[in-house]
C-alpha cells in the first residue's frame, strides 16, 4: 500500500502547540491510527521510515514531538553525543502530566480522524517505548506495543524522577506487547524481571519477546542496527496490532 507525502499539524495543548506528523495510506478507506513515540531525538530519518513502513502496512500513523513546549517546531536532535544530551536531560524535564495531556490530545485527534475507523494504539522505541505504555492508561488507545522501553523499570522518567507507570498497571486492560534486547544497558535483566513480575502480579494482557540484541536494534542507522531481528519485530507488530485494531 503506497501512503501520501508525509505531512504535519499543529495541535494546541496547554504547553504550547505540538507538531504532529502524520503518515497517511492513499485512497478514501479508513484505517486503525497508531500513536508512534520516538526515541529522545524526535522525528529522525529512522523514525519517519518506520511510520512510512508502518502506514504502508494500512495504519493511520502519528508521530508527535515529544519535546514541543522545549524545543521550535521541527527540531531534530542529532544522533552523536550533544543530540544524547539534550534528549535525555529533557526527559527528565518534561512534566509527566504533560507526557499524558499530549497523548490524550494524539488519541482524540487521530480517533476523530476522517481516515480512522476510531480504534487506535500506541506504539514506540526507547523513550517512546515508555510513552506508549502511558499511552494505553488513555481510554481512547486499545493496544500498546513498546519496545525497549526506558525508565519504567526504575520509575525515573519526567521532572522529579518519579514516575508512576509500574503503579498504573494495576487494574488496567489494555493489552500489550513487550519486545526486548537482551544486551540492552538500558533496562538490564532485574529491570526487566521486575516489570514481567508486575505485569504478573496485577494480571496484564500482554505478551513479551526477547532477542539477542542492543538497544536501538530496530533504527536502521548504526552500528547497533539488526536488520534480521528488526524484520521479526515487524510481524510482531503488525500480527499484534492486526489482532488488537482490526474490526
Amino acid at each position: 500500500m503506497t501512503i501520501l507525502p508525509d505531512s504535519f499539524v499543529d495541535l494546541p495543548t496547554s504547553r504550547g502547540p505540538m507538531r504532529v506528523h502524520l503518515f497517511v495510506p492513499t485512497g478514501e478507506a479508513r484505517h486503525p491510527g497508531v500513536i508512534f513515540y520516538s526515541e529522545i531525538f524526535q522525528v529522525t530519518g529512522p523514525i519517519r521510515r518506520m511510520a512510512a513502513a508502518l502506514a504502508g502496512q494500512g495504519y493511520l500513523v502519528a508521530v508527535p514531538e515529544v519535546y514541543h513546549e522545549f524545543e521550535p517546531a521541527g527540531t531534530v536532535l542529532a544522533y552523536d553525543q550533544a543530540g544524547s544530551d539534550r534528549g535525555n536531560e529533557l526527559k527528565f524535564t518534561k512534566e509527566i502530566a504533560s507526557f499524558d495531556e499530549d497523548a490524550a490530545v494524539v488519541a482524540e485527534f487521530l480517533a476523530g480522524h476522517e481516515r480512522c475507523t476510531g480504534r487506535v494504539g500506541s506504539y514506540g522505541v526507547c523513550l517512546g517505548g515508555h510513552l506508549a505504555v502511558r499511552a494505553g492508561f488513555q481510554p481512547g488507545v486499545h493496544a500498546v506495543a513498546a519496545f525497549y522501553p526506558t525508565d519504567i523499570h526504575s520509575g525515573t522518567l519526567g521532572a522529579g524522577k518519579n514516575d508512576d507507570t509500574l503503579a498504573r498497571f494495576a487494574g488496567n486492560t489494555t493489552p500489550y506487547l513487550f519486545v526486548w534486547g537482551r544486551q540492552d544497558p538500558h533496562v538490564p535483566l532485574e529491570g526487566r524481571r521486575k516489570i514481567a513480575a508486575r505485569l504478573e502480579e496485577v494480571g496484564a494482557d500482554f505478551e513479551w519477546h526477547e532477542f539477542n540484541a542492543a538497544h536501538a536494534f530496530l533504527r536502521d542507522e548504526g552500528p547497533r542496527y539488526n536488520p534480521a531481528l528488526a524484520r521479526v519485530a515487524m510481524e510482531l507488530l503488525l500480527r499484534f496490532f492486526g489482532e488488537k485494531l482490526a474490526g
